[in-house]
């Protein structure tokens, strides 16, 4: 059921440069075999389907850092209870809405597996790239453990549903690591502070020893593949950093001496800010337990801070989500709450380069270019001077394509 990509090209397209900020105007741009083959301002020879766009700006498909597919619920606990059967059938729903808004590569941070992921790929699914970490590793009582203080029994297996596993000790976290990278993970996930959906810990905790941080990354690094961080205070973000984790997500309580250390290590920061209002605003609706809805407001506000801060310490950013059930919707929310600090380029690098980098997919992902994957976009709007326009795709978004294919096509109506 593999869908095949067409020979295309795309006429008088105004291609978006996300490294250089600038447009190149009056480009034809060649798409063979599921990649870009040619990219130029004359027109080769070419005799299949031909796409004038007439001056519109196509620019590389969008990438979230930081999802969860499989979370069709605010509420943690019950998606253990949830047959891994329904919430795929829900998660197919969320797969659509991401690639309807121009997102061509999502990574999962805890809950998605192989299935899905190969599902997508082989087209039984439709949806975005999934990269993948399978459960992610925490301790008992931390971030990935949702049992309530009143709970005794631990159902925790490599084989059970819900986002989290359970692991104490560095033997354990580093057989946890590898039976994830034996099930293909394309990137580790760890549980190294408190967070607000977790019933039990404290947002100001850290989790993990160091040497249990240390035995992850080592798996990691022996598998070639990235660790991300589950992360919200300084001291938290920073025994992290020091560990070797390749990303911090969330990060809403760093400060200074955090900024000096992104630099120091050349690791890259995930902010997450649209989950908090969405989840302010939303949360209970959703499922999200009141006593959990509360501790959302000891983030809320100070994740814009710690993007000014980040910001004007030019940390590496990627564009990020974490939203949660029917919140899925407002994934484009983050250009507007980081439109706030940033100038558009930096967002729309976030969304591309950047993270094609924190993947380890640079060249390959992020960019309209030659040699990389055929993942574009077609705007009919100047995303540089209005962000507005990356905001609403039922009006601006006129064309998506993944690997070449077209998931969206309106061209015929310009």
């Amino acid at each position: 059921m593999t869908v095949k990509s067409a020979n295309l090209l795309f006429s008088n397209a105004q291609v978006l440069d996300v490294v250089a900020g600038t447009y190149l105007p009056d480009r034809y741009v060649m798409v063979r075999n599921g990649r870009i083959a040619e990219i130029g301002a004359v027109r080769p020879v070419f005799d299949g389907p031909e796409f004038d766009l007439k001056g519109r700006v196509l620019m590389p498909g969008l990438c979230d850092a930081h999802v969860h597919v499989t979370a069709i619920s605010a509420d943690f606990a019950t998606l253990t209870r949830t047959p891994p059967s329904y919430i795929t059938a829900k998660a197919a729903h969320i797969l659509r809405g991401m690639l309807r808004r121009g997102f061509t590569t999502v990574r999962d941070a805890g809950g998605a597996d192989f299935g899905l992921a190969k599902a997508i790929e082989e087209g039984v699914l439709l949806g975005p790239r999934l990269l993948f970490c399978g459960h992610a590793l925490s301790q008992t009582g931390g971030h990935g453990d949702v049992r309530e203080a009143g709970e005794t029994s631990l159902n925790s297996c490599f084989c059970c549903a819900g986002f989290g596993l359970i692991c104490d000790g560095v033997d354990e976290v580093r057989r946890s690591a590898r039976e994830e990278i034996r099930k293909g993970a394309t990137q580790l996930k760890l549980m190294v502070s408190g967070g607000v959906a977790s019933p039990t810990d404290r947002i100001d905790s850290t989790q993990f020893s160091l040497d249990e941080i240390r035995a992850a990354v080592e798996e990691a690094e022996a598998a070639n593949i990235p660790v991300m961080a589950h992360a919200y205070t300084a001291r938290a973000i920073k025994r992290a950093l020091r560990c070797g984790v390749d990303s911090i997500e969330h990060g809403n309580l760093l400060d200074q001496s955090c900024v000096e250390l992104f630099h120091e290590t050349g690791r890259t920061l995930v902010p997450t800010l649209s989950t908090y209002r969405a989840l302010a605003d939303e949360g209970l609706a959703a499922g999200m337990p009141k006593e959990l809805h509360a501790k959302v407001f000891q983030v809320l506000d100070a994740g814009l801070h710690a993007l000014e801060l980040a910001h004007r310490g030019g940390v590496t950013m990627a564009y990020g989500s974490d939203l949660l059930g029917p919140m899925h919707g407002r994934q484009l929310g983050e250009f507007a709450i980081r439109g706030e600090v940033q100038p558009a380029i930096e967002i729309i690098r976030a969304a591309t380069v950047n993270a094609a980098a924190l993947f380890r997919r640079a060249g390959e992902l992020g960019v309209v270019a030659e040699g990389a994957r055929a993942d574009l976009l077609v705007i009919d709007g100047d995303p540089l001077r209005d962000l507005g326009v990356m905001q609403n795709p039922n009006r601006f978004l006129k064309a998506v394509l993944k690997d070449g294919v077209f998931c969206h096509n309106a061209l015929a109506d310009l």
